[in-house]
């Protein structure tokens, strides 16, 4: 009976060392090396993610559903572009799981000479979606907006390149106020650099802020940071550390706020083709926070 006890009691450490270490989600079924941006409702039945293949030549989003505990096979969003005619990225799940933020640079009505990418969104019809939406010509503009997470009050955080020129690309925020998205307003610092910041997730109750930046300060080219918001303000910028950083890229962060996991991509350079992973890992908000 002992000997049983013990091998139950290691069999525990393990699983727990295990979600501690950073895994790639679903490999071979969701995740094989071309994908990036995932994130999963809040019922943690649908997948949502950027199919790349390595590349940027074509982007898709893909979605999966789980059926009896398990990923069903992959398929383009009915929202998404099927014939590759534009690019689709950043999917990002509402708070309340009712509405999918992504972006797109499909043609905008009355801007014809828009090339770049505008914030879109769709929202759960039943078992599908409705037609997507552009959400307005304030929050979007003819610089390139990408990767937008929606707090639960209806602000959202995204990212586009820095018109001052002081870095490349900045975190920006767009108030919802009287039925209406406002200008969007620099975060400034510390949040923002004169390196490159982008891909903000935000908390539901806007508290802190995940997303990467190139700080010369990091372990690899791109890192995850952390931000704490107290009375107004965001504190210093906080390193995710290692494991969930390594000496190559790590973006696209969500967290799962049912499931206390962190989801995020790593990305390898391979000439000029990237290998792309979806990875997870149990994450504890309040290890950061002091």
């Amino acid at each position: 009976m002992r000997i049983l006890w013990m091998a139950f009691l290691v069999c525990c450490v393990m699983h727990g060392q295990a979600q501690n270490t950073p895994e790639q989600f679903e490999p071979g079924i969701i995740s094989t090396g071309g994908e990036f941006g995932l994130t999963i409702s809040p019922d943690s039945r649908i997948a949502l993610w950027v199919y790349s293949g390595g590349g940027r030549d074509t982007l898709q989003i893909m979605q999966s559903e789980k059926f009896r505990g398990k990923w069903t096979k992959p398929v383009v969003a009915s929202f998404s572009t099927r014939n590759a005619d534009w690019k689709d990225i950043d999917p990002m799940f509402s708070v309340d799981g009712k509405t999918v933020l992504f972006q797109s640079n499909r043609p905008v009505a009355g801007k014809p000479e828009r090339k770049g990418f505008d914030i879109w969104a769709v929202k759960r019809n039943g078992n599908g979606w409705t037609e997507p939406y552009h959400l307005g010509n304030t929050i979007n503009t003819d610089s390139s907006e990408s990767f937008a997470s929606m707090a639960g009050n209806g602000n959202i955080y995204f990212m586009k390149s820095n018109e001052d020129g002081v870095g490349s690309s900045d975190i920006y925020v767009s108030a919802w106020k009287d039925v209406e998205y406002q200008v969007p307003q620099n975060l400034g610092v510390p949040i923002n650099t004169r390196g490159r910041e982008s891909n903000p997730y935000i908390s539901p109750e806007e508290d802190y802020l995940i997303y990467f930046s190139t700080d010369s300060s990091g372990y690899g080219e791109i890192d995850l940071y952390i931000s704490f918001r107290k009375d107004g303000n965001w504190g210093k910028p906080i390193n995710l550390g290692m494991p969930i950083n390594s000496a190559v890229a790590e973006f696209c962060p969500f967290v799962h706020q049912k499931e206390k996991k962190l989801y995020f991509s790593r990305q390898t350079r391979n000439g000029k083709r990237f290998t792309e992973q979806l990875i997870s890992v149990d994450f504890d908000v309040e290890k950061y926070r002091k």
